[in-house]
């Protein structure tokens, strides 16, 4: 699992170590560890110009001591600098090797131009979203065939993750030190970090993280694998109440997605023709209310529709919100929450269901644009006003805990860009439900289903486009391979 600590107990912990070590070991540490990697990089790309874009912190010292090593090593090496002190140290060991410094300011957008590897090191964790007036230049001047390295973090961004910002610095790959922070892992940001490096400088936090992110191969600690002594109802039944007769196809992706990921038992609740179809592609379900372990409730649901069997369905749906048992919410069954429930509850929006989920609850009116520029923000919002887990669908998936659980937030980001096709929610749904109706708590349900439901799109079509139908089908031989790795 990695594991993100906030800015601030990241300094509280640098300082700690920083009083065990030699004075200058810690940022040793740090630049050596920045020059490999940056040295990596040239290597594989055949570059040999650095640019180190130097700024007044910390990060403009490792990125100074981190091309002076790269100096010694033959490359030729520039630091650009803006109106303000640099450290003292980092200048000297710059010079010293070799590095052109003080390049007048109407001479660096030229200098950055001619690089094949940038060095962001403007800013750091300390440092508040937004640029220095200097370094916008300097960032409009890198050129596209540039490797841009950023330290700690892209300059210009929030560090704390939680604010989208269309300027600023998007790398190629982001170097920290120690541990990941929010800003790499989180939605509003991640998009600008790029590959992520943790380079090891001795650092140790205690407690828990604040954002953590489960890898492939947590997949094999929390799957929920059948025992021999298992049946079908020990593995989970799983009650879905989904579709109508004008959206037919979802609960068809969604009923299909639990039973590939192994839920013991389906029961599905719909009006005749989404039934129809249930019955014919999914013989396995069960059709009609019953015993259950788990709901699944909305993919497909319209609240306002009068056809026939439509009111039977909404009863159950609202029944099954009235119970204690688990329950998963999506898409059209969001019209039903209206605030806490008395058992556990996983909550699935999009940014535009969301945003609408937040204009009723708070009577404010919520835009989706809001959304995705401040997502942790807003999905925090909605699981203090529901009292829920928020799984906030995107391109980095968000799963937020309710504020008096004090778990952290957990952030995936395994899905192709490809997966994001109609349909792909309902299949998220269906797999997250049958983790449910195994026993797994809605933090781990979501964190857990949409990793599974990410690499199953990559592996439906690798490097191509894949439809929500063949993600749901590649659902087992994923698992498989994720348990066995």
């Amino acid at each position: 699992m990695l594991r993100a600590y906030s800015a601030e107990r990241v300094r509280a912990a640098e300082a700690s170590l920083m009083a065990t070590l030699p004075d200058g070991e810690l940022m040793a540490r740090a630049a050596t560890g920045l020059a490999e990697v940056c040295r990596a990089r040239l290597a594989e790309r055949g570059g040999a110009r650095v640019v180190a874009l130097v700024g007044p912190g910390n990060n403009g010292a490792d990125a100074l001591y981190a091309v002076a090593a790269l100096a010694g090593s033959g490359f030729h090496c520039v630091a650009v600098t803006g109106d303000w002190p640099v450290h003292d140290g980092a200048v000297q060991a710059a010079r010293t090797a070799g590095v052109v410094l003080s390049v007048p300011a109407h001479d660096q957008a030229a200098a950055i131009v001619d690089a094949d590897l940038v060095v962001d090191g403007v800013l750091g964790i300390g440092g508040r979203p937004g640029l220095p007036a200097e370094a916008v230049a300097w960032v409009d001047a890198i050129p596209a065939s540039a490797y841009v390295v950023a330290v700690d973090l892209p300059s210009g961004h929030d560090p704390g993750g939680e604010q989208a910002s269309g300027s600023g610095v998007f790398a190629d790959e982001t170097v920290t030190f120690g541990v990941a922070k929010p800003v790499h892992v989180l939605p509003a940001t991640e998009v600008a970090v790029g590959r992520l490096t943790v380079v090891d400088i001795g650092l140790r936090l205690e407690g828990p993280a604040d954002v953590e992110r489960l890898k492939h191969d947590d997949v094999a600690r929390w799957w929920p694998v059948p025992r021999s002594t298992d049946d079908k109802y020990s593995r989970g039944v799983l009650g879905m109440v989904a579709g109508g007769e004008a959206y037919t196809g979802a609960p068809l992706l969604a009923c299909t997605a639990a039973v590939e990921a192994g839920v013991g038992m389906l029961r599905y609740v719909g009006p005749p023709s989404p039934t129809a179809l249930v019955r014919s592609s999914v013989p396995e379900a069960v059709i009609g209310p019953g015993r259950v372990q788990a709901w699944v409730l909305g993919p497909g649901l319209d609240t306002e529709a009068g056809a026939a069997g439509g009111s039977e369905q909404l009863q159950v749906a609202r029944q099954a919100l009235e119970s204690d048992l688990p329950v998963l919410v999506d898409a059209g069954g969001l019209d039903l929450v209206d605030g806490s429930r008395p058992g556990a509850t996983l909550l699935t929006p999009h940014a535009g269901e969301l945003a609408r989920l937040l204009t009723r609850l708070t009577g404010r009116r919520v835009g989706r644009d809001e959304v995705e520029g401040s997502p942790l923000r807003h999905a925090r919002q909605a699981a203090e006003l529901t009292g829920a887990t928020v799984l906030l669908k995107g391109a980095t998936t968000l799963v937020v805990p309710p504020s008096a659980s004090e778990l952290p937030v957990r952030s995936q980001n395994d899905a192709p860009p490809w997966l994001a096709t109609a349909g792909a929610g309902d299949v998220l749904a269906g797999l997250c439900g049958a983790l449910l109706a195994a026993g797994l708590a809605p933090l781990d349900a979501g964190s857990l289903g949409a990793l599974v439901h990410g690499v199953a799109a990559d592996r439906a079509n690798p490097g191509g486009p894949v439809r929500a139908l063949a993600v749901a089908h590649a659902i087992p031989s994923t698992v498989a391979q994720l348990l066995t790795r």
